[in-house]
């Protein structure tokens, strides 16, 4: 089906969330099995034991222990509001930060980072106009720590909307805020695989939803998440690549199958760097990423230079450092959900 397309459904008893657009799977979220952490939820906890080596200090959450990046201000023994930030490794302490962040589909409050912003994508400055007024109105009289940020989302949305959701935002964070005193507990949820998918998905809007039982068969989701099962993936004329994800590294490799001209390998690599993005997207890999691309002439790396750079340049925490000296390239992604072997039976 063309257009964009929200299908929601359940995967052995968990809510589960896909973004379809023009026939292909291009989000995806599925709800852990178990008490799992998930990234956005927000805790209370207690400064633990700095790790000077690693520049952070680990902090007590109700079940196990969180590392937090930082050591500079904290103490051990104090009390932190922290945000889980990313997925849980096995055996490793969960990822938090003292930066809080209070999201809805319109708006984001900031605590520790005042002032009142709107989406540098809503360029129409009379629309800038009123949602400045509603941003000033929602927030007069507010905790002087807390900042607003108008998501782009609001450029077609009804005016009592947005309204609504600078309230429930505020309202939120004026209550975990002055929750600080207590045991170790968990204050904020973060977003169900639902949740989630009304609050980021929608912009652009989608041309349909499907929220009916076995929704992800009849869109095809289903197929998708069997070929992400699969290490390879098919790429034009034959390709292929591989993704095998170690306990150190992501490895790809690139291979242009039976297409022995001249110019294979540089369409192989094409095709491979437009699609690595969604893969590593899709299957909930990151940390750092080393691709074998197909051999193929020095002369001809800038063009997959900016082949790379134009495929990741949406996707949020990625740094392209480039290739090595044993012709490999080298990308660093954040890990921002569970991988999905750990997700799927």
């Amino acid at each position: 089906m063309k257009g964009r397309v929200l299908v929601l459904d359940e995967i052995e008893g968990r809510q589960a969330a896909a973004l379809m657009i023009d026939g292909r799977l291009e989000e995806l979220a599925i709800d852990p099995a178990g008490d799992v952490a998930v990234p956005g939820a927000i805790y209370r906890a207690v400064a633990d034991r700095p790790v000077k080596g690693q520049g952070g200090i680990f902090v007590k959450l109700p079940a196990g222990s969180g590392f937090l990046r930082q050591i500079s201000g904290v103490a051990p023994g104090q009390r932190l509001l922290v945000q889980v930030t990313g997925p849980t490794e096995p055996g490793k302490a969960i990822p938090v930060a003292t930066r809080l962040l209070f999201k809805s589909r319109f708006a984001i409050l900031t605590p520790d980072a005042p002032g009142l912003n709107i989406s540098r994508r809503i360029k129409d400055e009379e629309r800038r106009a009123d949602l400045a007024d509603m941003a000033e109105t929602g927030m007069a009289g507010a905790d002087e720590r807390l900042g607003l940020i108008l998501r782009s989302g609001c450029l077609e949305a009804e005016d009592t909307a947005i309204a609504e959701d600078i309230a429930a935002m505020r309202g939120l964070a004026e209550a975990v805020l002055a929750d600080l005193s207590g045991p170790p507990e968990l204050l904020v949820d973060g977003p169900s695989a639902h949740d989630l998918a009304f609050r980021d998905w929608l912009d652009p809007a989608v041309d349909d939803a499907d929220t009916d039982p076995e929704s992800f068969g009849r869109h095809g989701v289903t197929e998708a998440l069997d070929a992400l099962r699969s290490p390879r993936v098919a790429l034009e004329a034959g390709a292929h690549m591989m993704l095998e994800p170690t306990r150190a590294l992501v490895a790809v490799d690139v291979n242009t199958g039976p297409d022995t001209s001249p110019a294979a390998s540089l369409k192989a690599n094409i095709a491979a760097a437009r699609d690595l993005p969604r893969q590593l997207r899709l299957r909930g890999l990151g940390g750092q990423v080393v691709v074998d691309f197909a051999p193929m002439p020095k002369r001809d790396r800038h063009i997959l230079d900016q082949v790379m750079k134009a495929a990741f340049k949406a996707e949020g925490e990625t740094n392209l450092a480039g290739w090595t000296t044993l012709g490999l390239y080298e990308l660093t992604r954040k890990r921002d959900r569970l991988p999905l072997t750990e997700l799927l039976s």
